[in-house]
């Protein structure tokens, strides 16, 4: 290959120990990491600046994926801000389950939404430890990954010029519709997918939320959630045919079936509000095996993605993060690869931990609106066993919390 120009609009030489594709919350933890050790790194994003910073995703983060951020000094406004949330409600047979997992276990989620995150972890690599990232890039390519000399190649926004990057590594955080994993040659990748046949209306309400914790609906007319975000802005989720139509859910028919699903005698009434979000997701799962090819390493939703039924998700993509920036930094400063050897093995222990903990989860949410006598049976037990069971609840709040001691 010829000698490479410099970046568009930078004197920079188009060189980086690592290139991370995608700036979310697993990509600007790798290059925060990177940063905090001083080593140079290129995040390239293909939104700007403004739409990362206000996309509307997970809110709920677990302890340890707190403290791995505190621990990298990444984490100051979120502790300042974030709520603290130590119980959970289920709603079933018309009966309101308080489960206190802060009591079973000490320990507790922080309610913080990932736009909020996102900002931080933006402000903090590119404004104060001065990590370069190009956003709005467009048509992102990889070349030679199984050599030690691989590279990226993207069409800069302003001057329509592909620009190309040659790295040492490349972190593939860019997610379930991004580049990297689509790299990986089909002939030697394996995805592992399990589709649940449901979907979930996903919805913002301007609304500040109903109780002071989140709280599960398990009704035959199907699963309703309410997960708080803010003191004005609640999510809420009702269960529908996959692939339905928004539209088909207007006002008032998504507060009827949030009053319907998530009643119960003695609870006080929703706090209804506009709704300003409404999309449907399809609840799926699929793990990507391996998470590493040549010289690129996938990390987040790129290398797997968990549904949402145990909000789950953001904290794999920082524990992805937590491993490969740690490894990038023990390989590129003290030239040790234990770490990056063993970065697949770690990774994949907790991805398929909380696989099996969604998948168990999504029988007790959707069990009784599955119109099996059988199963609707099956998962009642299964909601009683979590209150007349002191070995059952601390199970349960044990893998709620992600606190198992094997991590």
């Amino acid at each position: 290959m010829t000698e490479l120009p410099p970046l568009a609009g930078s004197g920079a030489p188009a060189r980086f120990p690592v290139v991370v594709v995608g700036a979310g919350p697993a990509g600007l933890t790798v290059g925060n990491i990177l940063r905090a050790a001083s080593v140079d790194c290129l995040v390239l994003e293909t939104g700007t600046r403004e739409f990362i910073e206000q996309r509307p995703r997970a809110g709920v983060i677990e302890e340890w994926a707190v403290r791995g951020l505190e621990k990298r000094g990444l984490a100051r406004n979120l502790l300042d801000r974030a709520e603290l949330h130590t119980a959970c409600e289920f709603r079933f047979d018309g009966e309101r389950y308080r489960f206190p997992y802060g009591e079973l276990t000490g320990s507790h989620h922080f309610v913080y939404p990932q736009p909020l995150l996102v900002t931080d972890l933006v402000r903090e690599y590119a404004d104060v430890r001065g990590g370069e990232i190009r956003f709005g890039v467009r048509d992102v390519r990889l070349h030679d990954l199984d050599s030690d000399r691989p590279s990226v190649s993207y069409v800069c926004p302003d001057t329509g010029e592909r620009q190309v990057v040659r790295a040492a590594f490349v972190a593939g955080c860019d997610g379930a519709r991004g580049v990297t994993r689509a790299s990986l040659p089909p002939d030697r990748v394996r995805i592992a997918r399990h589709d649940y046949g449901i979907g979930w209306l996903a919805l913002l309400a301007e609304a500040p939320p109903s109780t002071d914790c989140v709280l599960f609906g398990c009704h035959a007319r199907g699963f309703a959630g309410q997960m708080p975000r803010s003191p004005e802005v609640t999510r809420y989720y009702l269960q529908c045919p996959p692939g339905d139509d928004p539209e088909n859910w207007p006002h008032e028919r998504v507060w009827a079936e949030l009053r319907e699903r998530l009643g119960a005698s003695g609870a006080p009434p929703l706090t209804e509000g506009r709704l300003i979000e409404k999309r449907v997701l399809d609840m799926h799962d699929y793990v990507v095996e391996p998470l590493v090819h040549g010289r690129l390493y996938l990390a987040g939703d790129a290398a797997h993605l968990v549904a949402p039924i145990a909000a789950k998700g953001m904290n794999l993509a920082l524990h992805d993060a937590f491993l490969l920036g740690d490894a990038l930094v023990d390989r590129l400063t003290r030239g040790e690869d234990g770490g990056l050897a063993g970065y697949a093995r770690a990774s994949l222990r907790r991805v398929w931990d909380y696989q099996e903990f969604s998948h168990w989860l999504s029988e007790v949410y959707h069990g009784t609106a599955a119109g099996d006598p059988f199963r609707a049976g099956t998962t009642l037990a299964r909601l009683r066993r979590l209150f007349t069971s002191p070995a059952a609840a601390a199970a349960f709040a044990e893998q709620y919390l992600g606190t198992a001691a094997r991590y």
